[in-house]
C-alpha cells in the first residue's frame, strides 16, 4: 500500500498534539510530586535505606539539608495514602507529625507533607489558625487523605510546646517526630502507638548535645531490635551542591560542622574516635579464613561489665573484629565458658594443650585479700592462657586507632553481631581532663590491648593487592543490598 503523504497542515496538527501531550505530562509529573520521589538519574541512597528499614522504631540524625526531614514526610504520605512501596499497607490509618512548635511545624514538616499531597487527594482539612482555603499559610490540626484502598487516613500536627496532656487518649498507627521531642512526650507517643503495633520515627539534628536521645536511641542503651539509626550529611544528598556546602563548611567552626554538616552528636570535648562511622566500618560477618585469626582480648570485670573480642588480620593487615561476649555479673568459670563458645562458633584455634590464649589487663594478675588467687589465674584453670604483658599507654593507643579508622579503604572493620563494640565506640567521649570518660569503655580498653600488641601498619601504596580488591568489593555488595 503507498505511503500516505502527510500535508503541512496535518504534519502541524501532529506536533500540536505531541506539544499538548508533553505539557499534560508535565503537568502531571508537578502535580504529583511523590511519584518523582528518588525515581530520577539523582536517589537519594540513604532516604531509600530508611523507607526500606522494616523497624518499628526508626531515626535518622542529619545535619540541615541531608534531606532528613524529607523522609519523615514522604514516609507519612504513603501510609496515609496506603501506597507504602516497601510495607504492608492499610486503610484509615491514623498518625500524628511532632514538631518542637506550631511555627516550626507550619515552616518545616506541614510544608513538607502538603508538597507531595495532591489536591485531588485531601479529603478535608481542620485548622488550628488561619484558612481552610490557604493551609499553607496556616497551621494545620489535622489533613484528612484519601486511602488508595477507599477509605481515609488522618494525620494530626501536634507541638511539643503544647505539653504532655495533649498526647494522651489516642490510638495511632505512627509517629513522625520532626526534629527531638521532650522525653515525656516520646513515651507518651510510644504509648499511644501500641495497640496497634505501630511506628515511631524520628528525623532530627542533634544540636542539644548528649540528651535522652543520645542514650535511647543513638547507643541504644536498652538493645531494643527495634530501633534501627541512620546518620546522614551532606555528601549524601545528591541534590546538593558541592560547590555551595564547600562555601558554608568555610564559614562553620568545627563544632557546629560536627551537629550541621555531618548529623553527628557531640559533647562539650568530643569523641574520642570521630573517624569511626558505622555506615563504613560495620559490616555483615562472614566466613574468616582461619589463617586470619590474631588473638582474642579481654578488659576483666566480674561485677562491671566483662568484655572480650576475637580479632582477625588479613594479608594487607586490615583488622576485623569478629566475635563477641560482653556480660556483667559473671565469675571466671561462666565468663570463660560463655568465650568457648564464641571460638567454637568461629573455630577459632587452639594450643596444643586445648587452651584458648588471650590477651588481658596487666590488673589480672594482682590478688585481693578476699580472692586466694589472681584473676589471671583463674582463667589459666578454666582454660585461657592469659598474655598481661599489653601495651597500656592510653594515648599512642587511642593514636593508632584512629588512624585505622581514618584510612580509606579502611584498615578497621566491625562485624555487626559485636553491638557492645559498636555502641562503645559510638560513645567514647573525651573527659574535661583530656583523658576518656571513665564509662562504658571495656571494649575500648581490649581494643587498645590488641593495637597495641602487633606492627603498626605501614602506609599502603596506590596499587591494591588481591585482598584488597576483594575487600572493596564485599564492601560495595554489601552497600548494594543495605541500600
Amino acid at each position: 500500500m503507498p505511503r500516505k503523504d502527510i500535508t503541512r497542515d496535518s504534519a502541524e496538527e501532529v506536533v500540536k498534539r505531541l506539544l499538548k501531550i508533553e505539557a499534560e505530562q508535565r503537568q502531571r509529573k508537578e502535580k504529583n510530586k511523590l511519584a518523582d520521589y528518588n525515581t530520577g538519574e539523582k536517589v537519594h541512597l540513604k532516604q531509600l535505606a530508611f523507607h526500606k528499614s522494616e523497624a518499628r522504631n526508626r531515626w535518622v540524625f542529619g545535619g540541615n539539608r541531608s534531606g532528613k526531614t524529607e523522609c519523615g514526610a514522604v514516609e507519612a504520605v504513603w501510609m496515609c495514602r496506603g501506597c507504602h512501596p516497601y510495607r504492608k499497607n492499610r486503610k484509615n490509618v491514623s498518625g500524628w507529625a511532632v514538631s518542637v512548635s506550631r511555627e516550626v511545624q507550619r515552616d518545616v514538616a506541614q510544608a513538607k507533607v502538603l508538597r507531595y499531597l495532591n489536591p485531588d487527594w485531601i479529603e478535608r482539612v481542620t485548622m488550628a489558625e488561619g484558612s481552610k482555603d490557604f493551609p499553607e499559610g496556616g497551621v494545620i490540626d489535622t489533613v484528612y487523605i484519601k486511602n488508595v484502598f477507599g477509605g481515609i487516613s488522618k494525620l494530626g500536627f501536634k507541638s511539643a510546646a503544647q505539653g504532655r496532656e495533649c498526647f494522651q487518649g489516642a490510638s495511632l498507627d505512627f509517629v513522625w517526630f520532626d526534629e527531638e521531642p521532650p522525653k515525656e512526650i516520646y513515651d507518651e507517643c510510644r504509648m499511644r502507638v501500641l495497640d496497634k503495633s505501630g511506628d515511631i520515627f524520628g528525623t532530627m539534628t542533634p544540636l542539644k548535645g548528649l540528651t535522652w536521645v543520645y542514650d535511647e536511641i543513638y547507643l541504644n542503651s536498652a538493645s531494643d531490635p527495634e530501633i534501627w539509626t541512620e546518620q546522614m550529611e551532606w555528601a549524601d544528598n545528591p541534590f546538593l551542591m558541592k560547590e555551595e556546602t564547600d562555601r558554608l563548611s568555610a564559614t562553620l567552626s568545627e563544632e557546629e560542622l560536627e551537629s550541621r554538616r555531618f548529623g553527628r552528636f557531640r559533647a562539650e570535648c568530643g569523641l574520642v574516635y570521630p573517624e569511626f562511622d558505622p555506615s563504613v566500618h560495620v559490616i555483615e560477618p562472614f566466613d574468616v579464613p582461619p589463617e586470619w585469626q590474631s588473638a582474642i582480648s579481654i578488659d576483666p570485670g566480674l561485677k562491671n561489665p566483662l568484655s572480650c573480642h576475637f580479632y582477625c588480620c588479613d594479608y594487607d593487615g586490615t583488622v576485623y573484629v569478629v566475635g563477641e561476649h560482653y556480660e556483667a555479673g559473671l565469675d571466671v568459670k561462666a565468663h570463660s565458658e560463655k568465650i568457648f563458645r564464641v571460638a567454637d562458633r568461629l573455630g577459632w584455634r587452639r594450643r596444643a594443650d586445648g587452651k584458648l590464649e588471650a590477651l588481658i589487663d596487666p590488673a589480672a594478675n594482682q590478688r585481693t585479700l578476699a580472692a586466694a588467687k589472681s584473676v589471671s589465674e583463674l582463667f589459666f584453670e578454666n582454660g585461657i592462657a592469659v598474655n598481661t604483658s599489653v601495651n597500656k599507654d592510653l594515648f599512642s593507643g587511642i593514636s593508632r586507632v584512629r588512624r585505622l579508622f581514618a584510612e580509606r579503604p579502611p584498615a578497621i572493620y566491625v562485624f555487626s553481631d559485636c553491638p557492645m563494640m559498636i555502641k562503645e565506640l559510638k560513645g567514647y567521649w573525651w573527659g574535661n581532663g583530656d583523658t576518656p570518660v571513665k564509662r562504658n569503655d571495656h571494649a575500648m580498653d581490649e581494643l587498645r590491648y590488641f593495637i597495641m600488641s602487633r606492627p603498626e601498619n605501614k602506609p599502603r601504596g596506590k596499587k591494591l593487592s588481591k585482598t584488597a580488591l576483594y575487600k572493596e568489593r564485599l564492601l560495595r555488595l554489601r552497600r548494594a543490598t543495605k541500600h
